[in-house]
């Protein structure tokens, strides 16, 4: 109470913690943040980067470095996720969340919480997963997505994972909600497809929020507006 608001020297370079809300790209993030900080600087570049995308449907935290603090992107990319993830059982749609409508629907009768708990044993440690076609990996020098959303037929190859910890925190018969602490490079997408055929059944996910990257936590991040809309407390004079 009483302390000067923290100013920060983003030409020199800084590291920020952002909420991302829904339905931002994790380019919207950055090209805001940039804009409005070159008008509160009256400079016409920034280096503004980011430290590991977040899908539209997701939300929480996101890691922006300005200035030099952008060698240490590749560093914070690297560090280990933890999520919570809510997966609707009983369907699936083509990108494995909300952006595609669904396009298959199974029998939820059989799923019971100790099952649920029986399959995720099996993608505990270190696993295989195929990314989501609907995802920016590269395929003949174009993104997946790309050719997705063209209706062309997209092989993904498998590459190996880590999920360090997978946790039951809600269930109902047509949903549940996950706790997952996962290495670099792992879609939660994906996850919640395989998921779901495990279960002999389908799923999909509805809901993610990402809740730490490394040490750092999401409730030491920025609101985005907040930080936007009073961006000239913080900006060193």
């Amino acid at each position: 109470m009483g302390e000067e608001p923290k100013t920060f020297d983003f030409v020199k370079g800084e590291v920020l913690l952002f909420d991302k809300e829904l339905d931002w790209t994790s380019f919207d993030l950055v090209q805001k943040v940039r804009n409005k900080l070159c008008r509160a600087l009256g400079i016409k570049k920034l280096k503004v980067g980011h430290a590991g995308t977040l899908d539209p449907k997701a939300t929480g935290l996101m890691i922006l470095c300005t200035g030099k603090a952008t060698k240490q992107i590749e560093t914070f990319q690297a560090g280990e996720k933890e999520y919570v993830a809510t997966l609707k059982l009983g369907a699936t749609t083509p990108s494995f969340d909300l952006e595609t409508e669904e396009d298959g629907q199974y029998e939820t009768a059989h799923i019971t919480q100790e099952k649920v708990n029986e399959v995720l044993e099996q993608f505990s440690g270190e696993i295989e997963q195929v990314p989501p076609v609907f995802s920016a990996v590269k395929v003949d020098g174009k993104r997946a997505y790309t050719h997705a959303r063209k209706g062309e037929d997209v092989k993904l190859k498998s590459r190996t994972i880590t999920i360090r910890e997978l946790e039951l925190i809600a269930f109902s018969p047509e949903e549940i909600q996950l706790r997952v602490v996962c290495s670099k490079g792992t879609y939660i997408r994906s996850l919640a497809r395989d998921i779901g055929k495990a279960l002999n059944s389908g799923a999909y996910l509805v809901g993610l929020r990402r809740t730490k990257i490394g040490s750092f936590c999401v409730e030491d991040a920025f609101s985005v507006n907040y930080f936007l809309e009073n961006m000239e407390q913080f900006v060193t004079n």
